[in-house]
């Protein structure tokens, strides 16, 4: 695929066209959409548009960073003059009269957006499948999900649409489809991107991050969003250092280890793909330690409190009513997360700072911690949520995702880069997790991970898109 920096150049070098272009990634999202529903709506007529208006402007000196390149925004996140449903029938025609900080950031870097894209309700799952839209398929195989909750998003980067996706990252919601679709997925450090869309200004395991084409990409996402703002409270006023992204010499790099993070059950094709990584990342010239952390479902458990409890803030969870309208297992959510007292979500607080330090006695000394992103390949698209939240025979917890530690530590970046395929043909991710807000060096080894490995295949079901090498 050809990246979000490549397209900027094309059209500032007169290669292309942004109406070309754009037109280009609507009629490819049409396909798409008939396929796999990953869009809630395309804004053919306002992106081409604005696209018309960016080729009137010609190739200004201070062209944005993502100047003419089309993007799409999941429906969790306002946009002026559309639908934000949040995937749920509770929020009416859900019309925005502004956009996201996020989304105004993104345009004022001379993003066009396309289209919205489809989430569970309230993002609560990790398949994307709700009462309102129905369920979103995945390109490698369309009787799986793609993962959720930014599922939308990752079809639309993982089919070619767009080289780049907005998604949100409370328990691993942009990892865990990038993991599931074979895409880059990002989430920052907290209060790198400001987190304008909850009801809450100080939340602290919600992220905004990208679907992403190529860790290149997911660097300018966060270039283009990064900055404090009095809608986040917890939001970082320092500067997104670009140019430190650039990727990293592997060599002499020390690389923690871990197969289960201490307690998921992992399909045993996931962990062989992580350990023929690691082997490859060792021949480069890099060290790998294998780590025990000595965690367990209480992770899980201790972070679903959290989660039960925001997601009980939004205001159209509110009656009884509004519940019965909803997803059963989210209204299930939301009744957990009424019934929850101010000292249980302060003893949540106890068991991260315990694998705070239980973690950052290991970074101490390795530059990032490999581990999978998802425990498993991707579920059926109908699997039961529950399904994944049991434990084996053995006491190991058996989830989907290996994610919602990472919120829980919300101050470290974690980055999900694809790194096979299982026998059935379905993506693997790995989890790179950095060091406390070092967005900037955790991007960089990433990226040079990413070239060693090259290019991840397109889902053979599609062919390549023009955006596609």
């Amino acid at each position: 695929m050809q990246s979000a920096s490549e397209i900027r150049e094309a059209i500032l070098v007169g290669e292309t066209s942004c109406e070309a272009v754009v037109s280009a990634a609507l009629e490819r999202a049409k396909p798409v959409q008939e396929r796999l529903n990953a869009f809630t709506i395309l804004l053919d007529e306002e992106a081409l548009a604005a696209a018309r208006w960016i080729d009137g402007s010609g190739a200004p000196a201070d062209a944005g960073l993502l100047h003419g390149v089309p993007i799409v925004i999941k429906d969790m996140t306002p946009t002026a003059g559309h639908p934000t449903t949040l995937g749920s029938l509770t929020t009416g025609e859900g019309i925005t009269d502004h956009d996201a900080v996020i989304v105004q950031r993104l345009k004022a870097q001379g993003a066009i957006v396309i289209g919205k894209t489809t989430t569970p309700e309230f993002a609560f799952s990790s398949f994307t499948r709700s009462p309102r839209y129905g369920p979103t398929r995945n390109p490698w195989d369309t009787s799986r999900t793609p993962g959720g909750s930014s599922g939308g998003s990752a079809v639309a980067v993982a089919t070619g649409v767009v080289p780049l996706g907005e998604g949100t990252d409370m328990g691993g919601s942009v990892r865990i489809p990038a993991g599931a679709s074979g895409v880059v997925g990002f989430k920052p450090s907290l209060g790198r991107t400001p987190m304008s869309i909850l009801p809450t200004g100080v939340d602290t395991i919600s992220h905004f991050g990208p679907l992403a084409s190529c860790v290149a990409d997911a660097a300018l996402f966060v270039a283009a969003g990064a900055g404090g703002h009095p809608a986040d409270l917890l939001s970082q006023t320092r500067d997104f250092r670009l140019a430190d992204t650039a990727p990293a010499p592997l060599q002499g790099l020390r690389f923690a280890l871990s197969h289960d993070l201490g307690y998921c059950a992992v399909q045993p094709e996931v962990s062989d793909a992580l350990q023929n990584t690691a082997d490859e990342l060792a021949r480069a010239g890099a060290e790998i330690v294998e780590v025990d952390l000595p965690w367990t479902r209480a992770v899980y458990d201790e972070w679903i409190k959290h989660w039960n409890a925001l997601l009980a803030l939004f205001p159209t969870g509110q009656t009884p009513e509004q519940r019965a309208q909803m997803d059963p297992t989210l209204a299930a959510c939301i009744e957990e997360g009424r019934a929850l007292s101010a000292l249980d979500l302060m003893r949540v607080g106890i068991l991260r700072k315990e694998m705070s330090l239980q973690l950052g006695a290991i970074l101490e000394s390795c530059d990032a911690l490999l581990c999978p992103t998802n425990a498993v390949e991707a579920p059926p698209v109908d699997a039961p949520e529950t399904d994944y939240e049991a434990d084996t025979e053995d006491g190991k917890f058996c989830a989907f995702d290996m994610t919602h530690p990472f919120n829980m530590l919300s101050n470290l970046p974690v980055l999900s880069l694809p790194i096979g395929l299982t026998p059935s043909g379905l993506p693997m991710g790995m989890q790179i997790v950095g060091r406390p807000y070092q967005d900037e060096r955790l991007l960089a080894i990433a990226g040079g991970i990413e070239a060693m490995r090259g290019p991840f295949p397109a889902p053979p079901n599609f062919q390549p898109s023009p955006f596609q090498r």
